[in-house]
């Protein structure tokens, strides 16, 4: 049964995640594993890569075959170095010792090389960021003096409307005034010559025959009226008490009558 060093898929949707393992050569790729040996997570930059080393040494000396990735990973971690050394000592061309130094020199430059590129990465991404923001600014700029462009042009467009306008006033004005005094005086000359005659004769024929008609007809009506109301007022007035003296006179003789009557017929 052929034993294979493989990753298998994990994590979501464009967020891939592997795992390390030895499994059977004819399993699926995400089926049973003998064993998980560490992770790979290629989404950071640098790639993290964990991974036991001792057993992932163990499965390449016993004889399991990594894939291509799975190869490329173990290389990356030394063990495919260390499984060669190893290989130098059995055979007598290294003795231990030397092999441990080599490996341990190489791990060091293999250190300094990753904080090297984290180092770069940095920068990069700061001079990335600082480009970025230049090109925004510069940006920015350009379109800052675009619209104050813009804005001129605008303004002086106002100040020639404005300008017009007030010359337009102006013209209008002037012409006003000066057609002004020739038609004011057109218009004085007819109001003088409508005025003196139909003035003249309006007093002449108001104030005399209305003074006089009112006191003719004031004053005779008047006077008729109130004689006629007093006489009538007078008249019934009298007539009123002569009835009333009348009418109690009459009533009392004849009670007076009545009563010497029967004082007559009791004598007889």
């Amino acid at each position: 049964m052929p034993t294979r060093i493989r990753l298998q898929r994990r994590g979501k949707k464009k967020q891939p995640f592997y795992h390390l393992v030895v499994a059977d050569g004819r399993a699926p790729r995400d089926g049973k594993y003998i064993e998980k040996l560490g992770t790979y997570n290629p989404m950071t930059n640098p790639a993290t890569i964990k991974i036991d080393f001792d057993r992932s040494l163990h499965w390449l000396q016993v004889g399991a075959s990594p894939s291509e990735t799975a190869r490329s990973i173990l290389s990356h971690k030394g063990v495919l170095l260390k499984d060669h050394l190893l290989r130098g000592v059995k055979k007598g061309a290294l003795t231990e010792e030397q092999a441990e130094e080599k490996f341990q020199s190489w791990i060091k430059e293999k250190e300094e090389r990753l904080q090297q590129e984290i180092k770069d990465n940095e920068l990069s991404n700061k001079d990335k960021e600082k480009k970025r923001l230049e090109n925004e600014r510069k940006v920015n700029e350009a379109r800052a003096e675009e619209l104050a462009k813009k804005q001129a042009a605008k303004n002086l467009k106002e100040e020639e409307k404005a300008a017009e306008a007030k010359e337009g006033e102006s013209e209008v004005s002037a012409d006003a005034s000066e057609s002004e005094p020739a038609e004011t005086k057109a218009e004085e000359k007819v109001e003088e010559k409508a005025e003196e005659p139909k003035s003249e004769e309006k007093e002449e024929k108001t104030e005399e025959p209305k003074a006089e008609e009112k006191e003719e007809k004031v004053e005779e009506p008047k006077a008729e009226e109130k004689e006629k109301k007093e006489e009538k007022a007078e008249e019934p007035k009298a007539e009123e008490k002569e009835e009333k003296t009348e009418e109690p006179k009459a009533e009392k003789a004849e009670e007076q009558k009545k009563e010497e009557k029967p004082e007559e017929k009791k004598e007889e």
